[in-house]
């Protein structure tokens, strides 16, 4: 009898423990990654020796082999503001092909680039529209929780403050937004920048074909957000036109000098310009 006993009160034991046990909290579910790593990379502006700088207009216009559009040299941006209008590529005429327009600060002479922005790529005879960040030289991320699709409007901005960066991108059209902040080793601060670029890169390290996007539209007097684009640094706040002698245009141009894509003067404001793909 005794180890009867005993059995029955091991057994009501057992059955006690048992929703007690049930009562212990699960841990909480991942929350998934809004960015991941992407195979292409962006990079500082190449400069073509081809041809000189000249200036036209106040504005000192250069050659590069991956970027176009402007930039403002200075010291100690704090703030660099844009919007651009997601353009439609056109993947039949130019197949396995590459476009990004990004803001940034950075990259124009030195060689950090802390960036944001969108792609507009061809992959095969197939369109492909996505966000992405980068603190150059740092990998690239597509920001997967903000899809884009042509025509939407898009706002960015890139900030410093204290030994941090941290980009903006949101979605204007769709209302999505992310915001990422890292330092970067090394960086100047000396410019900021408004760019369609033909990304990087092959397995030689070589920039990628272009992709033709027809016009890329950027800035306030197209897109209606406010206040851009700007920057700002140690001694000058305002659009890129506030910049005078220290506002630079940049055309893409191939390794040969054959024009690639070739930024419009900028509007009356000193806001918004266009890019135009003129060849792959």
């Amino acid at each position: 009898m005794q180890s009867k006993g005993l059995g029955l009160s091991a057994i009501l034991l057992a059955l006690v423990a048992v929703p007690a046990s049930a009562q212990v909290p699960s841990a909480p579910a991942a929350t998934p990654d809004t960015a991941v790593i992407s195979p292409r990379q962006h990079a500082p502006r190449r400069v073509y020796p081809g041809r000189p700088a000249r200036v036209i207009d106040n504005v000192t216009v250069e050659d590069s082999t991956n970027w176009s559009g402007y930039a403002v040299e200075g010291s100690s941006f704090t703030k660099a503001l844009a919007s651009w209008t997601v353009p439609t590529v056109n993947c039949s005429k130019t197949p396995n092909t590459y476009s990004s327009f990004w803001v940034g600060i950075d990259g124009w002479t030195s060689s950090t680039v802390e960036q944001t922005g969108t792609d507009s790529d061809c992959h095969g005879s197939s369109p492909s529209y996505y966000a992405w960040y980068e603190f150059y030289p740092n990998p690239s991320y597509e920001i997967t929780s903000v899809s884009v699709s042509p025509g939407n409007h898009i706002s960015a901005s890139v900030t410093y403050s204290g030994s941090e960066f941290t980009i903006t991108l949101t979605n204007e059209t769709t209302g999505k937004t992310y915001s990422k902040s890292s330092k970067v080793s090394g960086a100047k601060r000396s410019s900021a920048e408004w760019i369609a670029e033909a990304p990087c890169c092959t397995r030689s390290g070589g920039i990628l074909p272009l992709s033709d996007f027809g016009t890329v539209y950027f800035g306030d007097d197209y897109t209606g957000v406010s206040s851009t684009n700007d920057a700002t640094d140690s001694s000058v706040s305002g659009a890129i036109g506030a910049f005078g002698s220290n506002v630079y245009e940049s055309i893409m141009v191939s390794t040969s000098g054959a024009d690639e894509a070739v930024p419009s003067s900028l509007t009356s404001d000193g806001t918004s310009f266009s890019v135009v793909w003129d060849s792959e």
